[in-house]
């Protein structure tokens, strides 16, 4: 029997703590189950309350320090909602309603038995009432109903942390759904007595899907769309509110031989997160945060408004790719993200060679220079220049596996880019094939090759624009022109789709 099983059979709830920054603590790798003194019931007498403390919080993905061993005290927590405009990916903004001005709020961290003296107030220059639900408050609306707070104005209430736990908060104003869809969710975690031995890393890492009128990706200030919402169709689904938030150098980072911890929430407000991360297995996983723990997990659900603790040891460096295994949503909508391993190789556990691009696609090279275009084709300064710029980071993960990095193909398979004649022969044409696929025999440079080109109708204009403009003027190929975005558009709407068919 496992050391959590051992800790469920004594009927003690979940128990959770750590080290506070991304450096982590310098403990080892104990299991939740030996933290001393952990209470076993919420029915047990409430301990005395002493002192009063100003709760620590934090923007993802970093978390609070541990509670430690100190006895319960009334402890004060200031959330501000502030309604602000910010990324949601390349040249993509969102207004995002926040607790405290970023996806996903604030992470609280308390302990069993405190009195939570809570304080929400609205931002003056707010369009919008809005409250809070924690799922951690015993009694109605958890919450919400004592915190109803107009723009300009702020609530106060107090609730005692009675069950240990990893909980959900967010907003319960109505239309609730569309504050849960604009990033309202956090979360909050109640340790018990005595806390837990610290590991070495510990991250915050949420999970929302988000309904936005212009499809992925699409340029500029997107509005939100209700319908997509009460239809459950996701145009983003990511981690910590915007595409980029876990890649490059906001990538999380460990070290070898050390144990990870990941606080993961998922903020909804639909879909159900199958959380995986590449190349790893959790050693524990805390289902839902509940008391049982399961071990050696590949892959665990997260339902909507509900969360999980999983701990795994990193023994081999490289990247580690974090995803929602509902795949589609980490290529195609943005639930992607990444913890960097440093460290030694161990060539009895692993002895391959890494290759990031496989699973960042366009991400493994962000260089900014997607965002910077959508930016100059807005205030109508677009160059040529800034077009192959962004269309080099857009083929990287969108055309390179199957064209080659170096545009040269796969010889008999997939047709080379680099001096290719029937690339450089009809504009038009080759943007119909990116658009609606191509499949059959195409001769390129004296040579037949027989493959199948699947159809990029998923990409926006400008993107497919980028991606030609820098294709056509790469490896040989010596155009002097530009693939314009109105040159896509005209090709899609001549396009004959099927009836329910994207174009």
């Amino acid at each position: 029997m496992g050391s959590f099983a051992r800790f469920a059979t004594i009927a003690v709830g979940l128990c959770v703590a750590g080290c506070g920054e991304q450096g982590g603590s310098t403990a080892g790798t104990a299991s939740m189950s030996s933290a001393p003194g952990v209470a076993g019931s919420a029915a047990k007498p409430a301990e005395a309350v002493t002192g009063t403390i100003d709760a620590e919080l934090t923007h993802a993905p970093n978390v609070p320090p541990p509670v430690g061993k100190r006895p319960p005290a009334k402890v004060v927590v200031r959330l501000e909602v502030k309604e602000v405009e910010l990324p949601i990916s390349d040249g993509v903004k969102y207004m995002f309603w926040t607790f405290g001005g970023q996806v996903p709020g604030k992470f609280i961290r308390v302990r069993q038995g405190d009195q939570v003296e809570f304080h929400l107030a609205n931002h003056p220059d707010n369009k919008m009432p809005h409250n809070i639900d924690l799922h951690a408050v015993t009694g109605p609306g958890g919450g919400a109903a004592s915190s109803n707070t107009a723009p300009g104005h702020e609530s106060q209430f107090s609730f005692r942390a009675q069950n240990p736990g990893l909980f959900i908060y967010h907003c319960a104003t109505a239309p609730v759904g569309m504050h849960v869809a604009n990033g309202m969710t956090g979360l909050i975690l109640v340790e018990p007595p005595g806390g837990l031995p610290p590991v070495d890393r510990e991250y915050y890492v949420m999970q929302n899907d988000f309904y936005t009128v212009g499809k992925y990706r699409e340029k500029g200030l997107q509005p939100f769309d209700m319908q997509k919402a009460i239809d459950e169709r996701p145009t983003y689904v990511v981690f910590n509110g915007a595409e980029e938030s876990l890649i490059g150098d906001k990538a999380l980072k460990a070290k070898v031989g050390e144990t990870v911890r990941l606080f993961v929430g998922n903020g909804g407000p639909n879909m159900v997160s199958s959380f995986h991360v590449i190349g790893e297995i959790f050693d524990r996983v805390y289902t839902e945060s509940g008391v049982h723990p399961q071990e050696q997990v590949q892959t665990t659900l997260i339902p909507a408004g509900g969360s999980t603790v999983v701990e795994f040891k990193v023994e081999v460096p490289g990247t580690y790719v974090l995803v929602d295994h509902s795949i589609l949503r980490a290529f195609n909508k943005g639930a992607l993200g990444t913890l960097k391993v440093e460290g030694p190789e161990d060539k009895s556990i692993y002895s391959g060679k890494e290759i990031d691009s496989v699973y960042l696609s366009d991400k493994a090279a962000r260089t900014g220079a997607v965002a910077e275009a959508a930016e100059a084709d807005a205030k109508g300064k677009l160059t040529r220049e800034l077009q192959i710029a962004a269309g080099k980071q857009l083929f990287a993960g969108t055309c390179s596996a199957c064209h080659q990095p170096d545009g040269q193909g796969i010889p008999t398979v997939f047709p080379p880019l680099a001096k290719s004649d029937y690339l450089m022969a009809d504009k038009k044409r080759v943007i119909d094939h990116v658009i609606n696929g191509k499949t059959g025999e195409i001769k390129v440079n004296g040579n037949v090759f027989n493959s199948t080109m699947a159809p990029l109708s998923n990409l926006p204009d400008d993107d497919i624009a980028n991606i030609l403009t820098f294709v056509r003027s790469s490896w040989g190929n010596n155009a002097t022109d530009a693939v314009s975005k109105a040159e896509v558009a005209a090709v899609r709407a001549a396009t004959q789709r099927p009836p329910g068919a994207a174009k």
